[in-house]
């Protein structure tokens, strides 16, 4: 009789062959290996020690690389500046354009028809000026005596010039305008304003309470009024003035001109026309020093 094994095998006779892993671990009631679910991690193959790859970057991350952080040349930097130096000088002259033709935008039509008329006005007295010109200069050139042609033209434009330079009086039509300050707001540019308005719409002679206004007078603030020539003049402040009503007076109505930069200093303003204003303040005839005609 044979001996026998712990596991009832006859010592010496071959055992049974063991059985594969798999097939004992699914005896044992488990789950062979099984395959990775879909999107789960996978498991990172590479050896240890060795170095990792770098991760592949994206369309955004490399637009983002190119952009940031910038570099510019010095070329680039200049053309960069003189663009932005030549886009602020359009932005200003266009707002100061803007600024200029504000009034003119918010005029109303009426408005805009009297300023017309006034550009016409001007345009028809520089004409016939003109035109007074080219008489004398055929009279001259035709007349049996130009000699007494001469001497009479010169008469003429003597008195012209007295007119001008405040040394004789002279009356004609015009208009007399009047500025009552009752709170003493209305200061000396105001009146300048006024009287260069009046010169640009055809005055040919002005008188400011009793003061003869010529091409050389000059306005100041003294003692709480307003100096003409040196001369304090106290309000009302009245202007008499020879010339074309139809001018003169739309010149001082139209938007933002005198009469509405007066009403807002709080001043009364009246204007009226007269067919006949008498400019009678004279002025001494003053010999230059150091001028002197160029005729024979």
């Amino acid at each position: 009789m044979r001996p026998m094994s712990a596991d009832n095998t006859p010592q010496g006779e071959p055992g049974p062959e063991p059985e594969p892993t798999e097939r004992a671990t699914e005896r044992a009631g488990g789950q062979g290996p099984q395959a990775p679910l879909p999107g789960a991690p996978q498991p990172d193959a590479t050896p240890p020690g060795a170095p990792r790859p770098e991760p592949e970057e994206t369309g955004r991350q490399r637009l983002a690389a190119g952009l940031w952080p910038p570099r510019f040349s010095r070329a680039q930097l200049i053309v960069a500046l003189l663009l932005f130096v030549l886009g602020l000088g359009l932005a200003i002259q266009v707002r100061s354009n803007s600024d200029s033709s504000a009034p003119l935008r918010g005029a109303r039509q009426e408005d805009l028809v009297r300023i017309l008329d006034e550009l016409d006005g001007r345009t028809k007295r520089l004409e016939d000026e003109k035109q007074k010109l080219d008489d004398q200069r055929r009279e001259l050139q035709s007349s049996s005596n130009q000699a007494e042609e001469a001497r009479r033209q010169t008469l003429e434009r003597e008195r012209q010039l007295g007119i001008l330079a405040g040394t004789v009086a002279a009356q004609g039509p015009g208009i007399t305008l009047k500025i009552t300050d009752a709170k003493g707001q209305v200061r000396s540019d105001q009146l300048l304003d006024t009287l260069q308005e009046l010169r640009a719409a055809g005055a040919e002679a002005i008188q400011i309470n009793g003061v003869r206004v010529v091409a050389g007078s000059y306005f100041s603030d003294e003692g709480g009024g307003v100096a003409i020539d040196g001369k304090k003049i106290t309000q009302p402040y009245e202007f008499r003035v020879i010339g074309r009503p139809q001018d003169l007076e739309p010149a001082l109505n139209i938007p933002g001109g005198v009469v509405q930069t007066m009403e807002k200093e709080q001043a009364t303003v009246a204007v009226t026309r007269s067919a006949k204003i008498i400019v009678d303040a004279l002025r001494a005839a003053k010999q230059p020093d150091y001028a002197r005609s160029s005729s024979p």
